[in-house]
């Protein structure tokens, strides 16, 4: 039998995103996307000009809890518009230079977008581009093959979004 690695990738996390992760997104409001469950909470800071993100390479230990903006600022820059930009020839994106989201409607349509260019580019990948080094965008791991890195990036989307559906339960059970 004849697998079509490109579909199956991009279906691992497109079943994802349209039946988990973004229905549990619907609804986000501004205090839910900003609420700091912990004193010391790194999130986006509004009243910043322009809004920055809390963020340190390496990151302190232990690594301080997130906020929903932060966590969905991390998946839409740092997961895939950083990524997109690198292999698929997205626009430049940085932490440092990013248009951070101030509210929760701003930051889902930004992640809304950000995931449609990501998958548009991983359904361009023919196998022998899925079997070739991701290159030196990735750092130390520029030898692994881009099917591995498509599989890390999904891997990081289903941990920080069922991180925010944790953060949504919490809020929405009045543990603020």
């Amino acid at each position: 039998m004849s697998l079509d690695w490109t579909t199956e990738l991009d279906d691992q996390l497109d079943w994802y995103w349209a039946n988990l992760a973004r229905p549990r997104l619907a609804g986000l409001t501004d205090a839910e996307y900003l609420w700091e469950p912990v004193p010391g909470c790194w999130s986006i800071r509004t009243d910043a000009q322009p809004p920055t993100i809390d963020w340190a390479y390496p990151a302190p230990e232990p690594p301080p809890v997130t906020t929903i903006a932060w966590r969905l600022g991390h998946v839409i820059v740092g997961v895939f518009a950083m990524r997109t930009a690198s292999h698929f020839g997205g626009p430049p994106a940085a932490y440092d230079s990013w248009p951070w989201a101030t509210t929760a409607d701003a930051a889902l349509a930004q992640l809304d977008e950000a995931y449609a260019a990501w998958l548009a580019g991983v359904r361009t990948l023919s196998p022998a581009q899925l079997a070739a080094p991701c290159g030196p965008a990735e750092g130390p791991y520029a030898d692994l093959s881009m099917a591995t890195l498509i599989l890390h990036i999904n891997r990081e989307v289903f941990h920080h979004l069922a991180e925010v559906a944790l953060l949504r339960d919490l809020w929405a059970h009045g543990s603020r």
